[in-house]
């Protein structure tokens, strides 16, 4: 047996007399003249089938399509009711309820925090009004602002904006605190 199994190993290349055996023989034909007539008959049967079928498809498709006009369901609305459909699936999946609530989450977090941020920008704002420094400033700015006035109103419209300005300016900058600083310290020095 170790030659016969040799024998069926061998890597030996076929001879140009084995090539010819070996298209002679029809693996696949292995059925008789009367087998093959009866297959050639069934296939011909079973086209002529398929093509009934197709026929009667088209017509139920048709008459599908009727059914649907005459309820007044176009493609259009069909469209509609699928999109409609499918809207509602993926609002009702988990994971779009998820992402819905983190989203609500993350907005009134991010309201509270800018309420937040609002009450205290506007406390301190408070406190800044009330602070000394900006007291004085408010101060500086109405008394400013009444010297214009005043000198508008004495000299009875005479002389410009700008020199009337410039006035106001300078007595106002005699009444700051450092001016009147200085002035009692010469007052001092001379008394």
């Amino acid at each position: 047996t170790d030659s016969h199994q040799q024998s069926l190993l061998d890597p030996e290349p076929l001879t140009e007399v084995d090539e010819e055996m070996v298209s002679e023989v029809d693996l696949y034909n292995t059925v008789t003249d009367e087998e093959r007539e009866e297959i050639l008959s069934e296939l011909t049967k079973l086209e002529e089938e398929i093509s009934t079928l197709r026929q009667v498809l088209a017509s139920k498709e048709k008459h599908h399509s009727d059914l649907k006009a005459k309820l007044g369901i176009t493609p259009l609305s069909e469209l509609k009711q699928n999109f409609n459909r499918s809207w509602y699936d993926m609002q009702t999946s988990t994971a779009y309820k998820k992402t819905s609530e983190t989203l609500s989450t993350a907005g009134q977090k991010t309201s509270a925090a800018f309420t937040t941020l609002g009450t205290a920008i506007s406390r301190k704002f408070g406190d800044m009004r009330n602070s000394p420094s900006f007291k004085s400033f408010e101060e500086k700015v109405e008394s400013t602002v009444s010297n214009i006035k005043t000198k508008v109103g004495s000299q009875g419209g005479g002389g410009s904006f700008e020199e009337v300005l410039s006035s106001a300016a300078h007595a106002s900058a005699q009444e700051t605190p450092s001016n009147n600083l200085s002035e009692s310290s010469d007052h001092e020095r001379t008394c």
